[in-house]
Protein backbone atom coordinates (compact mmCIF):
# COMPACT_ATOMS: atom_id res chain seq x y z
CA UNK A 1 0.00 0.00 0.00
CA UNK A 2 1.40 3.34 -0.68
CA UNK A 3 1.58 6.51 1.64
CA UNK A 4 -1.43 8.08 -0.41
CA UNK A 5 -3.38 5.33 -0.56
CA UNK A 6 -3.12 5.04 3.84
CA UNK A 7 -3.75 8.35 3.83
CA UNK A 8 -6.28 8.61 1.56
CA UNK A 9 -8.04 5.80 1.57
CA UNK A 10 -11.21 6.68 -0.81
CA UNK A 11 -8.40 6.45 -3.71
CA UNK A 12 -9.82 2.81 -3.43
CA UNK A 13 -12.95 4.14 -4.79
CA UNK A 14 -12.49 4.99 -8.18
CA UNK A 15 -8.33 5.83 -7.90
CA UNK A 16 -7.93 9.30 -7.28
CA UNK A 17 -8.31 11.22 -3.47
CA UNK A 18 -10.68 14.02 -2.17
CA UNK A 19 -8.12 16.63 -2.78
CA UNK A 20 -6.84 15.09 -6.38
CA UNK A 21 -5.77 18.89 -8.19
CA UNK A 22 -5.77 16.86 -11.42
CA UNK A 23 -9.64 15.71 -10.78
CA UNK A 24 -10.47 19.40 -9.12
CA UNK A 25 -8.79 21.49 -12.52
CA UNK A 26 -10.47 18.50 -15.24
CA UNK A 27 -13.43 18.87 -13.36
CA UNK A 28 -13.85 22.68 -14.62
CA UNK A 29 -12.67 21.96 -18.06
CA UNK A 30 -15.51 18.88 -18.35
CA UNK A 31 -17.70 21.48 -17.55
CA UNK A 32 -16.86 23.91 -20.31
CA UNK A 33 -16.20 21.82 -23.24
CA UNK A 34 -19.07 21.70 -26.16
CA UNK A 35 -18.94 18.91 -28.97
CA UNK A 36 -18.03 21.81 -31.02
CA UNK A 37 -14.89 22.56 -29.96
CA UNK A 38 -11.66 22.41 -31.09
CA UNK A 39 -9.37 22.75 -27.70
CA UNK A 40 -5.34 22.81 -27.68
CA UNK A 41 -3.24 20.85 -24.93
CA UNK A 42 -0.21 23.40 -24.42
CA UNK A 43 2.77 21.68 -23.17
CA UNK A 44 1.19 18.16 -24.10
CA UNK A 45 4.29 16.39 -23.73
CA UNK A 46 4.17 12.28 -24.84
CA UNK A 47 0.66 11.97 -22.68
CA UNK A 48 1.81 11.01 -18.99
CA UNK A 49 -1.16 11.38 -17.73
CA UNK A 50 -2.81 8.39 -19.95
CA UNK A 51 0.37 6.09 -18.68
CA UNK A 52 -0.35 2.65 -17.28
CA UNK A 53 -0.26 3.28 -14.01
CA UNK A 54 -3.16 5.41 -14.13
CA UNK A 55 -6.78 4.51 -13.08
CA UNK A 56 -8.90 3.85 -15.90
CA UNK A 57 -11.72 6.68 -14.75
CA UNK A 58 -8.70 8.88 -14.83
CA UNK A 59 -7.53 7.97 -18.71
CA UNK A 60 -11.16 8.71 -19.55
CA UNK A 61 -11.63 12.17 -17.77
CA UNK A 62 -8.70 13.71 -18.91
CA UNK A 63 -8.92 12.48 -22.45
CA UNK A 64 -11.00 14.70 -24.47
CA UNK A 65 -9.91 13.09 -28.06
CA UNK A 66 -13.77 11.82 -29.96
CA UNK A 67 -15.73 14.31 -26.98
CA UNK A 68 -14.55 17.54 -28.94
CA UNK A 69 -13.93 18.43 -32.53
CA UNK A 70 -10.45 18.45 -32.07
CA UNK A 71 -7.61 17.99 -29.90
CA UNK A 72 -4.56 19.55 -30.81
CA UNK A 73 -1.26 19.08 -29.06
CA UNK A 74 1.47 21.81 -28.88
CA UNK A 75 4.87 21.18 -27.41
CA UNK A 76 8.45 22.64 -27.19
CA UNK A 77 9.62 18.57 -27.06
CA UNK A 78 9.01 16.46 -29.86
CA UNK A 79 8.13 13.83 -27.72
CA UNK A 80 4.30 15.74 -28.76
CA UNK A 81 4.63 13.55 -31.39
CA UNK A 82 3.70 10.57 -30.07
CA UNK A 83 1.16 11.52 -27.89
CA UNK A 84 -1.56 8.54 -28.10
CA UNK A 85 -4.51 10.65 -27.52
CA UNK A 86 -4.23 14.07 -29.93
CA UNK A 87 -5.82 14.55 -33.57
CA UNK A 88 -2.73 16.25 -34.66
CA UNK A 89 0.59 17.33 -32.41
CA UNK A 90 2.84 20.00 -33.60
CA UNK A 91 6.35 21.50 -32.24
CA UNK A 92 7.56 25.06 -31.74
CA UNK A 93 10.25 26.86 -30.26
CA UNK A 94 10.45 28.04 -26.95
CA UNK A 95 8.99 31.38 -26.22
CA UNK A 96 8.15 31.23 -30.24
CA UNK A 97 4.94 31.81 -32.35
CA UNK A 98 2.42 29.34 -31.21
CA UNK A 99 1.84 27.61 -34.63
CA UNK A 100 -1.81 28.35 -34.72
CA UNK A 101 -3.91 30.76 -36.87
CA UNK A 102 -5.90 34.05 -35.01
CA UNK A 103 -8.86 33.03 -33.35
CA UNK A 104 -8.33 29.18 -34.33
CA UNK A 105 -9.37 27.98 -30.78
CA UNK A 106 -11.95 27.74 -28.00
CA UNK A 107 -9.95 26.59 -25.25
CA UNK A 108 -6.00 26.02 -24.42
CA UNK A 109 -5.19 23.31 -21.59
CA UNK A 110 -1.77 24.10 -19.77
CA UNK A 111 -0.79 21.50 -16.94
CA UNK A 112 2.28 22.06 -15.21
CA UNK A 113 3.01 24.59 -18.13
CA UNK A 114 3.19 27.96 -17.01
CA UNK A 115 5.80 27.72 -14.43
CA UNK A 116 8.38 27.20 -17.43
CA UNK A 117 7.09 30.51 -19.32
CA UNK A 118 10.24 33.07 -19.45
CA UNK A 119 8.09 36.13 -20.56
CA UNK A 120 4.92 36.22 -19.33
CA UNK A 121 3.66 39.34 -21.63
CA UNK A 122 4.62 37.68 -24.68
CA UNK A 123 3.10 34.49 -23.66
CA UNK A 124 0.12 36.00 -22.80
CA UNK A 125 -0.48 37.94 -26.30
CA UNK A 126 0.08 34.49 -28.09
CA UNK A 127 -2.59 32.79 -26.29
CA UNK A 128 -5.11 35.97 -26.85
CA UNK A 129 -3.94 35.56 -30.49
CA UNK A 130 -5.16 32.39 -31.05
CA UNK A 131 -8.46 32.16 -28.98
CA UNK A 132 -11.75 32.52 -30.21
CA UNK A 133 -13.38 35.44 -28.59
CA UNK A 134 -15.25 33.88 -25.27
CA UNK A 135 -12.41 31.27 -25.45
CA UNK A 136 -10.71 29.72 -22.32
CA UNK A 137 -7.53 29.38 -20.97
CA UNK A 138 -7.17 26.67 -18.62
CA UNK A 139 -4.19 26.11 -16.23
CA UNK A 140 -2.78 24.13 -13.09
CA UNK A 141 0.27 25.18 -11.66
CA UNK A 142 1.75 25.38 -8.64
CA UNK A 143 1.53 28.59 -6.74
CA UNK A 144 4.38 31.10 -6.10
CA UNK A 145 4.02 31.27 -2.32
CA UNK A 146 3.72 28.13 -1.36
CA UNK A 147 6.03 26.27 0.13
CA UNK A 148 6.67 24.35 -3.37
CA UNK A 149 6.89 27.72 -5.06
CA UNK A 150 9.29 29.22 -2.16
CA UNK A 151 11.78 26.05 -2.53
CA UNK A 152 11.98 26.44 -5.68
CA UNK A 153 13.13 29.83 -5.49
CA UNK A 154 15.63 29.42 -2.34
CA UNK A 155 17.13 26.34 -3.10
CA UNK A 156 20.16 26.42 -5.19
CA UNK A 157 20.03 25.22 -8.50
CA UNK A 158 22.55 22.36 -7.86
CA UNK A 159 21.30 20.85 -5.50
CA UNK A 160 17.51 20.73 -6.94
CA UNK A 161 17.70 17.18 -8.28
CA UNK A 162 18.78 15.64 -5.40
CA UNK A 163 16.16 17.41 -3.34
CA UNK A 164 13.88 16.17 -5.28
CA UNK A 165 14.58 13.23 -5.78
CA UNK A 166 14.19 12.50 -2.14
CA UNK A 167 11.00 13.88 -1.47
CA UNK A 168 9.32 13.38 -4.58
CA UNK A 169 11.40 9.99 -6.08
CA UNK A 170 8.48 8.53 -8.30
CA UNK A 171 9.08 12.27 -10.63
CA UNK A 172 10.19 11.39 -14.34
CA UNK A 173 13.25 12.72 -14.86
CA UNK A 174 12.53 13.21 -18.55
CA UNK A 175 9.49 15.88 -17.63
CA UNK A 176 12.15 18.53 -15.73
CA UNK A 177 12.51 21.93 -17.13
CA UNK A 178 13.94 25.53 -16.29
CA UNK A 179 11.34 27.14 -14.19
CA UNK A 180 10.62 30.90 -13.99
CA UNK A 181 7.96 31.35 -11.97
CA UNK A 182 6.96 34.73 -13.72
CA UNK A 183 3.00 33.82 -13.70
CA UNK A 184 2.35 32.13 -10.49
CA UNK A 185 0.32 34.80 -8.17
CA UNK A 186 -2.81 35.71 -8.89
CA UNK A 187 -1.56 39.49 -8.94
CA UNK A 188 0.73 38.38 -11.12
CA UNK A 189 -1.76 37.35 -14.09
CA UNK A 190 -3.94 39.97 -14.00
CA UNK A 191 -0.23 42.07 -15.04
CA UNK A 192 -0.28 39.70 -18.02
CA UNK A 193 -3.75 38.72 -18.92
CA UNK A 194 -5.48 42.45 -18.21
CA UNK A 195 -9.01 42.77 -17.31
CA UNK A 196 -10.10 44.67 -19.85
CA UNK A 197 -9.13 41.60 -22.31
CA UNK A 198 -10.33 39.05 -19.90
CA UNK A 199 -12.37 37.84 -16.92
CA UNK A 200 -10.58 36.40 -14.15
CA UNK A 201 -11.82 33.52 -12.32
CA UNK A 202 -8.86 32.06 -10.52
CA UNK A 203 -8.28 30.58 -7.51
CA UNK A 204 -5.58 29.13 -5.22
CA UNK A 205 -6.38 25.59 -3.38
CA UNK A 206 -3.98 22.64 -1.37
CA UNK A 207 -4.18 19.29 -2.92
CA UNK A 208 -2.74 15.78 -2.08
CA UNK A 209 0.48 16.02 -0.53
CA UNK A 210 3.32 14.98 -3.20
CA UNK A 211 6.66 16.07 -1.91
CA UNK A 212 6.92 13.25 1.02
CA UNK A 213 9.64 11.26 0.37
CA UNK A 214 7.24 8.57 0.18
CA UNK A 215 7.41 8.19 4.02
CA UNK A 216 3.64 8.20 6.54
CA UNK A 217 5.71 10.78 8.56
CA UNK A 218 6.42 13.15 5.65
CA UNK A 219 2.98 13.04 4.19
CA UNK A 220 1.76 13.58 7.64
CA UNK A 221 4.03 16.52 8.43
CA UNK A 222 3.38 18.21 4.88
CA UNK A 223 -0.27 17.69 5.28
CA UNK A 224 -0.02 19.73 8.79
CA UNK A 225 1.86 21.92 6.86
CA UNK A 226 -0.79 22.58 4.05
CA UNK A 227 -3.46 22.82 6.35
CA UNK A 228 -1.67 25.75 8.90
CA UNK A 229 -1.09 27.67 5.45
CA UNK A 230 -3.09 31.20 5.46
CA UNK A 231 -4.96 30.87 1.98
CA UNK A 232 -2.37 33.16 -0.08
CA UNK A 233 0.09 30.31 0.36
CA UNK A 234 -1.93 27.05 -0.31
CA UNK A 235 -0.19 24.75 -2.78
CA UNK A 236 -1.63 25.29 -6.34
CA UNK A 237 -3.04 28.01 -8.93
CA UNK A 238 -5.99 27.33 -10.52
CA UNK A 239 -6.28 29.32 -13.61
CA UNK A 240 -9.68 30.50 -15.65
CA UNK A 241 -9.46 32.93 -18.17
CA UNK A 242 -12.43 33.70 -20.24
CA UNK A 243 -11.13 36.12 -23.69
CA UNK A 244 -13.41 39.32 -23.73
CA UNK A 245 -14.99 40.15 -26.72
Amino acid sequence: MSVVDKWRPETAAGGFARDDEDIAFYTRINALIKPDMAIVDLGAGRGARYDDGSAAFRKTFFNFQGRVKRVIGLDVDPAVLQHPHLDEALTFEPGGRLPLEDGSVDMIICEWVIEHVEHPAEFAREVRRVLKPGGWFCALTPNSWGYVGISNRIVPERFKDWLMRRVWPERPHQDVFPTFYRLNTLGRLRRAFERELWGHHSYIANSTPRYHGGVSAGFALVSLFQWLMPPPMRTNLFVFLQKRS
